[in-house]
């Protein structure tokens, strides 16, 4: 029979893509993947490392696991494992063996020892500044995501160096895909009934700016190149970009966007602050003013854009006079969509050491403050598409309700954002887009009615 395993996923969009390769590879070597973990020789937790929330979460999800299967297998994968290897090893016994992200080829070769380990077993290597196998990202992995969506994942690691982030500690220095390559993805996707392409990276900004091997000049952004190349693909799609460092936007894409609406106006862009201090504190060049004025050259070249956000408050050293320069920017940027995060002192950040950090409930305090001013704001936006015909990505049925569904339009990103639900007087798709005209809006959701024409 075959071993048959079961991946508890945890994290960002990246850390999926990643779990889905584990998948492929597993799979190709002969494993079975497993509905539920009460099926399965093997539990993979892959884990994320980010903040202090993300990494309890995942080590209960360990804890959790053995308490309930004491004779089962347990894998420790993922971010996680990999920025705190050798400290796990040691600690961690509930987990029969760790393994990073750095190659997930070594994935079956981590899984054998998990079901062979006498104690925790560590799968070398875990440098993150080596080989990152984008081979391995194919269009016929196993997806995640709800249908019609799938995450591309275009970059690995990162080289802004924000003084609060551990991603380059657990991810390495930024490494790009070819172009060639992710057209080819993107193509097979397409091919196989993904409708929306989520390309991914810590900052699609920096795409192509490391020289990829070679295959590109560095220090220059190619994003404009890649969506051009991808312009060139036949069908009915979206193409969703997440995560641009504000600091370096590539204006260059804002006319390809104009020439092709399958390359979706949706920005994230996370700001972080307003306040010159703090962003110099993190690392980070830009201020009120700059950040203004790349929203307005935005809505300028794309009325229609919609504008994802998060702000970082409590971070060392700042003040009341700082969260008034971030609540005033708030109410000037009329951001459709935004998280709020507060600090997380990260050991070997650049930020962990500095001093003047806000209590955790002055952080919170905080937190709650700019939540609250959100609310009118995106409840305002949203109602802009109240009236009109959208395209729906239709995601999923709503149990006993005969007619209705949940899905997502343009304005909303997967997971992130409000829903929109549809009601529809025929059997729809699931994965497929139709058009459906937006009747309200509820909370931050919309309301949306399909009517088939024959």
């Amino acid at each position: 029979m075959k071993r048959r395993f079961y991946l508890d996923p945890h994290g960002c969009a990246k850390n999926q893509v990643d779990g889905e390769v584990i998948m492929s590879v597993l799979e190709q070597a002969g494993w079975e993947p497993s509905a539920d973990s009460d099926t399965a020789d093997l539990i993979i937790v892959n884990s994320c490392g980010f903040i202090e929330s993300a990494k309890k979460e995942s080590i209960e999800a360990v804890l959790s696991y053995r308490q309930l299967y004491p004779g089962k297998r347990i894998l420790l994968a993922g971010c996680l494992a990999q920025r705190y290897a050798d400290e796990l090893a040691a600690e961690l016994k509930e987990a029969d063996a760790l393994f990073g992200n750095t190659d997930l080829s070594r994935i079956t070769e981590a899984a054998d020892l998990a079901m062979a380990a006498a104690h925790t077993a560590l799968v070398p290597p875990l440098d993150p500044t080596g080989k990152t196998d984008f081979a391995r990202c194919s269009d016929d992995r196993p997806l995640l995501s709800l249908p019609g969506s799938a995450y591309v994942k275009i970059t690995e690691g990162c080289d802004n160096r924000c003084t609060y982030c551990a991603i380059p500690l657990i991810r390495g220095n930024l490494r790009s895909r070819s172009i060639d390559s992710i057209v080819a993805e993107c193509s097979g996707l397409i091919q196989r009934g993904v409708k929306e392409l989520c390309l991914i990276g810590q900052d699609l900004g920096s795409y192509g700016k490391d020289g990829a091997a070679g295959a590109f000049e560095a220090g220059r952004c190619r994003l404009s190149e890649l969506l051009a190349a991808l312009s060139e693909l036949p069908g009915n799609f979206w193409i969703r970009l997440l995560y641009i460092h504000p600091d370096h936007f590539p204006y260059e894409i804002l006319p390809l966007m104009q020439r092709d609406p399958r390359i979706l106006p949706y920005f994230d862009l996370p700001f972080q602050h307003a306040s010159a201090k703090i962003l110099r504190l993190m690392n980070r060049r830009g201020d009120s003013e700059t950040y203004l004025a790349l929203l307005a050259a935005i809505r300028d070249a794309l009325p229609e854009a919609t504008i994802r956000s998060t702000f970082l408050v409590g971070f060392p050293g700042e003040t009341e006079e700082d969260m008034g320069t971030l609540l005033d920017f708030q109410q000037k940027a009329k951001l459709d969509w935004l998280g709020v995060f507060t600090y997380s002192r990260e050991e070997n950040t650049p930020a962990y050491d500095m001093k003047g950090r806000p209590s955790k409930k002055v952080a919170e305090s905080r937190k709650q403050r700019i939540e609250a001013a959100q609310i009118p704001i995106t409840e305002a936006k949203m109602d802009r598409f109240v009236g009109k015909t959208l395209p729906v990505l239709v995601e999923e049925r709503i149990e006993n309700e005969e007619g209705l569904y949940l899905g997502r339009t343009v304005c909303q990103a997967p997971e992130v954002d409000g829903a929109t639900v549809l009601s529809s007087d025929t059997d729809l798709e699931l994965g497929s887009i139709v058009s459906a005209k937006i009747f309200s809006r509820a909370g931050f959701d919309l309301d949306a009615a399909y009517r088939h024409t024959s």
